[in-house]
């Protein structure tokens, strides 16, 4: 992860969630949850979520996994996390939440029954370690889950691009005073490999037994799911 791509979000930490939730409209919490139902997490079960932010799908996993569950939340940025232990209180959960490189995890194989990263991956510097450290740290048979940005087509897609390129970017400054972080998500999720190319990169790990993808709002976002082998 570059520097420059650690202080843009350390400086947009404090109004991440806001600028989302205008952003997006609040589909992002949709995807979230979609993201939690593709990963049949179910009671008990023991999840890492990595590229965690400020633990919005931290907090959706453990709404499934429940008290005889765990969840761990990881972000490479400490500003990031900042925010999600107390979001997580707020809700009514105990979640730890601990600074981790996805491509480097601290962590025992085997450990958990799933791990996801949602709107991270695109954000590291090497995408094929991050899928391989998350599958070593599930059990055979756990999954593996990506959330992330696609490039739409069609007239969605045209309306999208004219809205990532040239609204987006005045609402983020408007809202948190970075312009050039809200010029930097379009510009990698148009260049990040999504769909049959992601699956792909998937598969080139030789760690899952099956790779799938489901496209959100016509390609705009993807689940990918690794089951692990």
């Amino acid at each position: 992860m570059s520097e420059q791509v650690h202080q843009m979000f350390t400086q947009i930490a404090p109004r991440y969630d806001v600028a989302n939730d205008i952003l997006s409209m609040g589909t992002h919490r949709l995807w979230r949850k979609t993201a939690v139902k593709l990963s049949r997490a179910k009671a008990g079960d023991a999840v890492l979520d990595c590229a965690t932010g400020t633990g919005d799908l931290a907090i959706d996993f453990k709404r499934v996994v429940g008290a005889t569950g765990s969840v761990l939340g990881t972000d490479f940025n400490a500003a990031m996390l900042s925010t999600a232990p107390a979001k997580a209180k707020a809700n009514g959960f105990e979640i730890a939440f601990e600074v981790a490189d996805a491509t480097k995890l601290p962590y025992s194989a085997a450990r958990f029954d799933v791990a996801s990263i949602a709107f991270g991956i695109r954000n590291v510097d090497d995408p094929k370690q991050c899928l391989m450290e998350l599958s070593r740290v599930v059990k055979p048979g756990g999954r593996v889950v990506v959330l992330e940005f696609g490039q739409p087509t069609g007239v969605f897609g045209a309306f999208f691009s004219l809205y990532s390129r040239f609204v987006m970017p005045l609402i983020g400054q408007a809202l948190t005073g970075n312009r050039a972080a809200y010029e930097y998500l379009p510009r990698t999720a148009a260049a990040f490999p999504a769909g049959a190319r992601f699956v792909s990169l998937m598969r080139e790990t030789g760690r899952f037994a099956e790779a799938t993808s489901h496209p959100l709002m016509a390609g705009l976002a993807y689940v990918y799911v690794g089951v692990v082998g």
